[in-house]
């Protein structure tokens, strides 16, 4: 999944700073998990993961991946393969009505509806496997595990039949390539053997609970001023399935309980105090860059405050800028902050 400040080319340089820089590292808490890439990466290096993001299509991506250890076998189902069965779904094979699919209703064009997020057939076939999925649930015809695993294949494969740059903030006023494309679920890729879990909450209320700790806070925090759930609205939607109020061009649900205050000015300082001093851990490892909200000299001389003598690290590399379809890539500074934690904590 294409993901705003992801860090899938970067998993080598983390690992390395890792590496060089700490010793006995086993758990590793990933605090703004995002698109579960991370964490996933973490879990196949044997390091014990506690994932986390305040959204919750990104909590579906890693607790229907990343947190099981083999893939579920769906014993009370009776359905042999069901991603296939998802996948041949068709509205009147099912008694589900039209008026009750959320997003063709609103997010494909058709009846007065001007949204070209989705083909309409690709929209209903969305709604019909979201609210499939849903039955079996709450039938109990399947388990948490089971559930998650299925939500996660449908989230995974909406991006590559959606009417967007890159994002969904918007949607493209033509029809991509890709949109005429059948919406097709795959098997989620299940790494055997770990542990792993997943929370969705703030980073503030995670960091709180007395039961997680760890020997290294990984945090990605968003960069820039733009809060990510505007971007991530339609997926945020399909996986919650909520029916939510929308309003605006691109129904846009309400984000304000979502909101991350490292997208604001004002707060954003505070906001990595908070994190820093609330960690139960030995260590911490930031990524940011050179463009972010807080510079770079104040956010060294924070981790520098909060580090042990010595253990400060500021580690730079040339990285392409995440940019929409159609323009040229920049270059920026990806960064990482790493630093052994004083105090207390550090004997964790």
């Amino acid at each position: 999944m294409r993901f705003i400040g992801g860090k899938s080319n970067l998993l080598g340089n983390l690992d390395n700073v890792i590496a060089a820089s700490t010793q006995n590292v086993n758990s590793i808490i990933d605090i703004f998990s995002g698109s579960g890439v991370v964490a996933s990466h973490f879990k196949t290096q044997k390091y014990h993961v506690i994932g986390n993001d305040i959204m919750y299509f990104s909590y579906v991506l890693g607790r229907g991946t990343t947190a099981l250890n083999s893939t579920p076998t769906f014993e009370n189902l009776g359905i042999a393969h069901p991603i296939a069965y998802l996948n041949s779904l068709k509205i009147e094979d099912t008694k589900i009505r039209a008026d009750n699919c959320f997003v063709y209703q609103n997010y494909s064009p058709h009846d007065g509806i001007e949204r070209m997020y989705f083909q309409n057939e690709n929209a209903m076939k969305i709604d019909l496997i979201r609210i499939t999925i849903e039955e079996w649930f709450q039938k109990k015809l399947i388990n948490e595990d089971e559930y998650y695993y299925l939500l996660a294949a449908l989230i995974a494969a909406v991006p590559y039949v959606s009417n967007i740059a890159g994002v969904f903030g918007a949607y493209l006023k033509h029809w991509d390539a890709r949109t005429y494309n059948a919406l097709t679920l795959v098997e989620p890729h299940v790494i055997p053997d770990g542990n792993a879990r997943f929370f969705n909450c703030s980073c503030d209320t995670l960091l709180s609970r007395k039961d997680i700790t760890a020997d290294l806070l990984y945090a990605d925090p968003p960069y820039n001023s733009r809060q990510y759930l505007p971007n991530y609205h339609i997926l945020e939607t399909i996986a919650r399935y909520d029916f939510p109020t929308i309003h605006g061009v691109t129904g846009m649900r309400s984000y304000q309980a979502q909101k991350s205050e490292f997208c604001m000015v004002k707060r954003v300082e505070n906001a990595f105090r908070r994190l820093i001093e609330s960690a139960k851990v030995r260590y911490v490892l930031i990524s940011y860059n050179n463009e972010g909200l807080l510079s770079t000299d104040k956010l060294s001389a924070l981790c520098r405050e909060y580090a042990r003598p010595n253990t400060f690290q500021l580690h730079e590399i040339d990285y392409n800028r995440y940019n929409n379809a159609g323009t040229m890539p920049k270059k920026v500074r990806e960064q990482f902050y790493f630093f052994e934690k004083q105090g207390e904590k550090n004997e964790l």
